[in-house]
Order: C-alpha cells, then sequence, then structure tokens
C-alpha cells in the first residue's frame, strides 16, 4: 500500500507522490522501455519489401562502412518513407498512450480513454467534411490548405470539439468532470450524426478515402507532418508529465486534493487541453487509432503501480513500442497490400478491454 505521502501548499503540487514497493521496478521497466523503443526502431527500419540491415544502416551513419555508403534506392526507402514513418508512430503512440493515463487519472477510471470527450469524433468530422466537401462548400480552404487540408481540418474539428466541451463543462472558472464527459459523449455523438451525413451524400472515391481513413494509418508520413505535429505533440507531453504528481493527489478525491495545496482546477484545464492537443494532432495525421490509450496504461499499472510520476514517461515508451510493432505488423502481414494499423490495435485492444472488464468483475483471476 501507500508508504509515504507530501506535499506543498501553493501553486501546481510539486511533492504530492503516491510511492510504494514497486518504484524500483518502475525506474527499471523505464530504463528497458527506453532500451526497447531504440531495438524496436531498428528492427522497423528493416521490416519491408526492400531487405537493408539496421546494422548496415547503423555503420553508414557513422561513417564506418568504408565509404561504400546506402544504395541511393535503399537510401530513399530508409530516409523517405521508413524513418519518418518510424519516427511518426513513436511519436503518435506516445501521445495516444499518455493522453489515455492523464485522462483515466483525471476521471480516475482506469477504463477511460481520449476518444471518450469526442476529441477523435470531432477530429474525425473535420476530415471527412474536407474530403466530401473539399471540390465544392470547402474549395477555398482546401486551396489555401493545398497537401495539408485533411489534417489541418482533423485538427481543427478536434479543437472545436473540445472548446465547446470546455465551454459547456464550466461554470464560475470550475470545471465539472462528470459534465465534461457526459457532454463529451453527447458531443461525439452528434459529430458521428454529422460525419453520417456526409458518407451518405460522399461518392465512391470519397467513400474509400473516408474509410481508409477512419480505420487509420502511417503510410503517409513524412517529414512535413513530423513538423506539423511536433510543435503540438513534444509540448504535450512534456506538460502531462509536470500533471503527475497532481493526478497522484486527485486519486484521494477532489476535496482530499485541494486540503493538499493542489490548484485541482489548473491541473484539470492543464490536463484538458493537452489531451485534446496530443490526441488531436495524432488524428489528424494518422487518422483513427484506437484501444492505445486503454491498452498501455493499464498494462503498466498491473506492472509498476499507479504512481503518474513513472506510468506517464513509462506510458510514453510503451506507446512508441506498440504502435511502431503495430505498424510493422500492417505492412507486412498482407503483401503487397498494407492493413490499416486501426484493424491490428483494435484486433490486440478489443480482447484486452474485455478481459479488464472479465476482470474487475472477478471473472478472470490472472
Amino acid at each position: 500500500m501507500l508508504q509515504r505521502l507530501s506535499y506543498k501548499h501553493t501553486g501546481l503540487p510539486q511533492q504530492i507522490s503516491l510511492e510504494g514497493d514497486r518504484s524500483a521496478r518502475a525506474r527499471f521497466a523505464i530504463a528497458g522501455l527506453a532500451a526497447l523503443l531504440v531495438l524496436t526502431m531498428g528492427f522497423a527500419l528493416q521490416v519491408g519489401a526492400s531487405d537493408v540491415p539496421t546494422l548496415r544502416i547503423l555503420m553508414t551513419w557513422a561513417g564506418l562502412d568504408g565509404g561504400q555508403g546506402l544504395k541511393p534506392v535503399d537510401q530513399i526507402v530508409i530516409m523517405s518513407i521508413r524513418l519518418p514513418r518510424v519516427i511518426m508512430g513513436a511519436m503518435i503512440g506516445a501521445a495516444l498512450a499518455v493522453s489515455g493515463a492523464v485522462m483515466q487519472g483525471l476521471f480516475r477510471n482506469p477504463l477511460a480513454d481520449p476518444g471518450i470527450v469526442g476529441v477523435s469524433a470531432g477530429a474525425s468530422l473535420g476530415a471527412v467534411a474536407i474530403i466530401v466537401l473539399g471540390g465544392t462548400v470547402l474549395a477555398p480552404y482546401a486551396q489555401v490548405a493545398g497537401g495539408n487540408a485533411l489534417p489541418f481540418a482533423a485538427f481543427l474539428g478536434g479543437l472545436a470539439s473540445t472548446y465547446i466541451l470546455y465551454s459547456i463543462a464550466t461554470r464560475q472558472r470550475r470545471t465539472s468532470v462528470a459534465t465534461m464527459l457526459l457532454a463529451g459523449i453527447a458531443l461525439g455523438a452528434f459529430a458521428l450524426a454529422m460525419t453520417g451525413l456526409l458518407i451518405f451524400v460522399a461518392d465512391d472515391l470519397q467513400l474509400r478515402q473516408i474509410s481508409f481513413w477512419s480505420l487509420g494509418s502511417l503510410a503517409g508520413a513524412t517529414w512535413e507532418k513530423i513538423v506539423s505535429i511536433v510543435p503540438i505533440i513534444v509540448p504535450a507531453l512534456c506538460v502531462s508529465i509536470y500533471l503527475a504528481r497532481g493526478l497522484n493527489a486527485l486519486a484521494f478525491g477532489e476535496a482530499a486534493a485541494v486540503h493538499m495545496g493542489v490548484s485541482v482546477q489548473l491541473v484539470k484545464n492543464v490536463a484538458i487541453f493537452a489531451i485534446a492537443a496530443a490526441t488531436g494532432a495524432s488524428v489528424a495525421v494518422s487518422g483513427g487509432i484506437g484501444f492505445v490509450g486503454i491498452i498501455v496504461p493499464h498494462a503498466l499499472r498491473l506492472l509498476i503501480g499507479p504512481d503518474h510520476r513513472f506510468l506517464l514517461p513509462a506510458a510514453g515508451l510503451l506507446g512508441a513500442v506498440f504502435l511502431i510493432l503495430a505498424d510493422c505488423i500492417s505492412r507486412t502481414i498482407v503483401p503487397p497490400a498494407e492493413l490499416p494499423i486501426g484493424i491490428v490495435t483494435a484486433a490486440i485492444g478489443a480482447p484486452f478491454f474485455l478481459w479488464i472488464l472479465l476482470r474487475r468483475r472477478g471473472i478472470v483471476d490472472l
């Protein structure tokens, strides 16, 4: 159980911690996950139709290959296709996993997920709108945005849904988590209804685009997309990890957290916008990828415990590893075609989610 609880009485919590007998294991797990992420990225660079050993890639980059270098075609495959895909997969996996862990801490429920507050549904509505209406009503916007029209529309959709949700749930500068949850469900349902209406009027080509995008994919990874999401995802991840002690305090309830000196409203505000930014940016460039925010944090809680000081960085690392491996499966399981990555994560996540429910009800013991 809990062995120590300390706190300050001003501002955001600086010293609140939940520390048990698994803290040493947690530190070891974080170090192991960091090493595993490096190995996974190296493995992903050599997976595909073009067989380029990772050792050869590293030797070329380090200048230890005797000046031979990579073949021009291999250079293009690694630098223009695989490396951006691996980096973007790591960023999105970390963003979704950390967002899930933060939301679960905020709701004090291990089954909460970023999609539950309607951010993903809003982003999907923005993307579907630009696909269906990009040549008519939204043509001026599509022309200005150019090739980035779809990710920008998705991000704006997620941002708009977050703003509406926050406005509904906040009264007298206080945000009700319960109201936010219920409003998120309602907004998500409305966004899905509007998305369904757009799908109804879409033509065959647009339907194929919508179907593939909604299932999620990293196939469109480019350096330009990575540059566009770095200023959003990286600050959101840093801010989320800074909230660790506040989320630990909220585990005792809001009233107890206030007595500990935690600025509960500030923690809520920052957490909500960090989740919205990370999730919205991820959905904007990769489409709908589900279950990462549930699978990763819950699996880590079983291993290292609920202390967010360790849980959040571990979730970022494991989320990156999980999505990179899922992407490797998606592009190799049915060659030469590519399976949408959302199908892979759902195939793994749905049974895991069911196992969580059965375990919480005491039906299974493992």
